[in-house]
């Protein structure tokens, strides 16, 4: 089966608390958080104060994703704000089985993220210490990206390697995941789906998640 995790990012921050609700009551149970320094991605969003706002206002599932450079120098501070869940990307950190253990050891699920042009086999000695995997299905930086299909084949080849290694490792997809591609993403693997402007650049947030797990329950 498959999640929906909303992404923040194209939500309206002056109403977060009541767009955080809108999804929540829609059924969604993880909620995304993109984290952005203007260094590894040319973008800056949101920091630590923000992802202790929302613990405080929701008991839902914190994914946060850190799309920043040297993330071991800040990766177990966002699990002790209340993210339940940290992703650092393969790209930026040299030290990932260091950074993944002092994630879980802070209690929160270890990630590693993977940029488009990275291939799978970068993960091949960090994948057994990580809870799950994110696949940027876009280059990382900015919402409302166009879908890059070969992300599908990455997920592909990443879920042969967690079979045959006998992991248990979610697959997550961020970036460009519409009603349009949400099957063939469903199809290949994925667990978990990032999606920002396909619910929250929507009139209606609630009904977009339902039509998306609408659409993407023709693989389940």
């Amino acid at each position: 089966m498959f999640e929906i995790a909303p992404s923040i990012l194209s939500a309206d921050f002056t109403r977060l608390a009541e767009e955080i609700s809108v999804v929540k009551e829609a059924g969604v149970r993880v909620l995304h958080v993109d984290v952005m320094d203007g260094r590894f991605v040319p973008n800056i969003t949101i920091g630590l104060p923000v992802v202790r706002s929302i613990r405080a206002v929701t008991d839902m599932i914190i994914d946060t994703h850190l799309m920043i450079v040297e993330p071991s120098r800040y990766a177990v501070e966002f699990a002790e704000a209340g993210a339940n869940m940290v992703s650092v990307h393969v790209e930026a950190d040299p030290h990932l089985h260091r950074t993944l253990t002092a994630i879980r050891e802070a209690g929160a699920l270890a990630g590693i993220a993977i940029n488009p042009a990275t291939p799978v086999s970068m993960l091949e000695e960090a994948i057994e210490f990580a809870d799950f995997i994110l696949v940027m299905s876009v280059n990382p930086g900015f919402g409302g990206q166009k879908f890059i299909s070969t992300a599908l084949n990455k997920v592909r080849v990443l879920k042969n390697m967690i079979r045959e290694k006998g992991l248990d490792v979610r697959i997550e997809i961020d970036g460009g995941i519409d009603g349009s591609n949400i099957a063939d993403v469903v199809e290949a693997g994925v667990e978990l789906i990032v999606a920002g402007s396909a619910v929250y650049g929507k009139d209606d947030p609630a009904k977009a998640v339902r039509e998306l797990m609408e659409k993407g329950t023709v693989w389940v």
